[in-house]
């Protein structure tokens, strides 16, 4: 490895750490791992279906897709810090307003809708573009160590949800969540993450530096590219069955027999393993073709997701709780080191945005879908099935991005 290389990792670790505390208690990250935790102590008061109160998930996500085009032109406009920080205080005051929720369904919409919009600013277009813009000898291990966010928050939400459940009810642990972005990230963030920005440390920046941030195409000039269409099919398929797992893992497992605590041990070897996914993947793709290893990433999944089908025993669930995760911890990082492979830095969060947007739908949608097919069967195998099959439709059309062009190398 060159001193150039270590410098980089070296001098930019703090911007990591930051990156990574600020994507464990996001937006796109918290909610949605500790929805699975909530899911059962809040219908069983209320009285709602299990597809009802998902469907809070799909509403907060479809609101993200709304709102992630513009979180794009403000983070290419003024950068990520500013607007991160002010977003992780508007996401505490959505998790807090969960806490007051009764047994009106569209107080529970307005609770998730409330995290989406006011923690708009953190979703991973602000995250992303602040590693993608400040590496460029190994950005592809820079967004995987940084992104391990997902994996630990997968590992610990879960936890960490259903011991404030056990203590304090369902309502202290949505009180107890609000404290993780405002406590626990809020500074620092304030204090540590300070990514490079053109606009205005334009100065301070090698040529070669500030040359690759104001290369790459636009918008309109990606989409009319079919790399954009490949990449966000790839993303939509794969991740309608990610999203549609994740947070139905855990009441899937209570189902079939486990304990509460026992499925979200299950839970915590998902997001172990996403945290291994995204190191390992990080590290391969700054020195492998990428496509190729996110073909070899999707198609481990089918085999976990297959796993899942009837009862199993912990060993077994474990297994493919991580196979899935691996892949799942992947995919999110090669889908940020891709866009800036194959579209260049200049517009690099717009067009991220939209491909975000896409993943974001997923998120929302593919929950309701499998909690729907429950409601319907009784059961999560269905749900198994499809996912095993979108992820080896995944595997063929990542195959067709080609070779990366030459000239958002930026650095390689």
């Amino acid at each position: 490895m060159t001193g150039s290389t270590e410098r980089e990792l070296a001098q930019r670790w703090p911007l990591i750490m930051a990156t990574c505390m600020g994507i464990i208690s996001s937006s796109f990250v918290l909610p949605y791992y500790s929805i699975g935790a909530l899911l059962t102590p809040v219908t069983e008061e209320f009285g709602w279906s299990r597809a009802q109160f998902q469907a809070a998930i799909l509403f907060s996500s479809g609101l993200g897709a709304l709102t992630s085009p513009l979180i794009g032109w403000l983070n290419d406009k003024y950068g990520p810090r500013r607007v991160a920080l002010p977003s992780m205080i508007g996401l505490s005051v959505g998790l807090l307003t969960a806490s007051q929720i009764e047994g009106d369904l569209w107080m529970l919409f307005l609770a998730y809708g409330m995290m989406a919009l006011l923690g708009a600013g953190t979703i991973p277009v602000t995250w992303t573009r602040a590693i993608a813009t400040s590496f460029f000898k190994r950005r592809g291990l820079a967004l995987g160590l940084a992104l391990t966010g997902t994996g630990i928050c997968a590992s610990v939400a879960p936890h960490y949800t259903v011991w404030l459940t056990d203590q304090f009810g369902w309502r202290g642990a949505y009180i107890g969540l609000s404290l993780v972005p405002l406590l626990l990230a809020w500074p620092m963030l304030y204090f540590l993450f300070k990514p490079l920005d053109l606009h205005t440390e334009a100065g301070n920046h090698e040529p070669d530096t500030a040359a690759a941030l104001e290369t790459g195409m636009t918008l309109g000039e990606a989409i009319r590219g079919y790399r954009f269409w490949v990449l966000l099919l790839s993303i939509l398929f794969a991740y309608q069955g990610f999203s549609g797992i994740g947070p139905n893992l855990l009441p899937s497992l209570t189902d079939d027999g486990f304990s509460r605590e026992q499925a979200a041990s299950v839970q915590s070897v998902f997001g172990i393993s996403i945290i291994v996914g995204r190191v390992v993947v990080g590290y391969l793709v700054d020195r492998l073709w990428a496509p190729g290893v996110a073909a070899f990433c999707l198609a481990i999944p089918a085999a976990g997701a297959t796993m899942l089908h009837g009862s199993q025993s912990f060993e077994t669930a474990a297994l493919a709780a991580f196979l899935i995760g691996f892949a799942a911890g992947a995919e999110l990082d090669l889908m940020a080191f891709l866009a800036a492979r194959y579209f260049g830095l200049a517009h690099y969060a717009k067009i991220y945005s939209i491909l975000y947007a896409t993943l974001a739908v997923c998120s929302g949608t593919a929950p309701m879908i499998f909690a729907s097919v429950y409601d319907t069967t009784g059961s999560y195998d269905l749900g198994y099935s499809v996912a095993a099959g979108l992820f080896m439709v995944s595997v063929v059309l990542i195959l067709l991005l080609g070779r990366y062009p030459k000239e958002y190398e930026g650095g390689h």
